[in-house]
């Protein structure tokens, strides 16, 4: 007997649908987990995951911060790249900033919960700070002495045209104290909260300063991976980083050097990317090598 045209077909489907929930719903997860528990692929199934005192610690995969509950750096560890995931590291939240290099305007406002800093104001406070707690310059061109994007407003005569007529700093506001006295003759004022300067028909000038060309803190160290997860630094960030964890161990600096160059990855390939250093790796091991008392 002949089935119906359409029973015929919905058969059909119902055996083709059965086939491929067997195959890719059953047969393919169950192969992909056996293939995960081979043995040197088994770690990284499950997450790459480092361990202290028998305790998981986090992953050889994903930064995390070194700080006290206050945030404020720990001095015995290398510390991270910042991270603009959530509150940091949140691999919920992985994402970046999205700010780029033209955001240099800080939005100073009345109320302090709608003012925002600018990409070049959160380099400069970061540098600055870098620098403090390593004991190196801190410095970068564009940013002032006290840790801001160092840009004036220029209102001129004739619009873009012709002698300045006032300026304006629009990264710093009061108490503090212009970076510049003055700028083309005309004294130099502090950005007044909830002023737009630009809207108002200033051009906006960023003053490089005398910072030297190449900052001795390097770029990772001031800025986010497009991530927020990134769990390395480079090693020029590590190498200032040396004298720090050596004094607050007790240890010798050129022993903690010996770890570091330990944890630094080569380029993948020989050729792509750059030279690494794992953060949560090292510090595990200076633990281990140089534990605190």
């Amino acid at each position: 007997m002949r089935l119906p045209t359409w029973l015929a077909q919905h058969l059909a489907a119902l055996r083709t649908l059965l086939v491929f929930t067997v195959l890719l719903g059953l047969a393919y997860p169950l192969a992909l987990v056996a293939v995960g528990r081979i043995p040197g692929l088994a770690d990284r199934a499950d997450g790459s995951l480092l361990t202290a005192d028998g305790r998981p610690v986090g992953s050889a995969l994903i930064g995390q911060s070194f700080t006290d509950a206050a945030g404020n750096p720990v001095g015995r560890y290398f510390q991270s790249r910042p991270s603009a995931a959530s509150d940091g590291y949140d691999p919920t939240a992985s994402g970046a900033s999205n700010l780029g290099p033209q955001d240099i305007v800080d939005t100073i406002a009345t109320d302090p919960d709608d003012s925002r800093q600018s990409l070049l104001t959160q380099v400069c406070q970061r540098s600055a700070a870098v620098g403090q707690l390593n004991g190196v310059d801190g410095r970068r061109p564009y940013c002032t002495p006290d840790g801001v994007g160092a840009v004036l407003a220029v209102f001129r005569r004739d619009g873009l045209t012709g002698p300045a007529t006032r300026v304006v700093s629009v990264n710093q506001s009061a108490p503090a104290a212009p970076f510049l006295a003055d700028y083309e003759g005309v004294p130099v004022e502090l950005a007044t909260p909830g002023e737009d300067y630009r809207a108002a028909g200033a051009t906006i000038v960023p003053i490089r300063g005398d910072a030297p060309a190449q900052p001795v803190v390097p770029a990772d160290a001031v800025t986010a991976s497009g991530s927020g997860l990134d769990p390395h630094i480079s090693p020029a960030y590590a190498e200032i980083q040396i004298a720090r964890v050596a004094r607050e161990r007790g240890a010798d600096p050129t022993a903690v050097r010996r770890l570091v160059e330990q944890h630094t990855t080569g380029r993948a390939l020989g050729f792509m990317g750059a030279p690494a250093v794992n953060v949560l790796e090292l510090n595990l091991a200076l633990d281990a090598e140089f534990p605190t008392r």
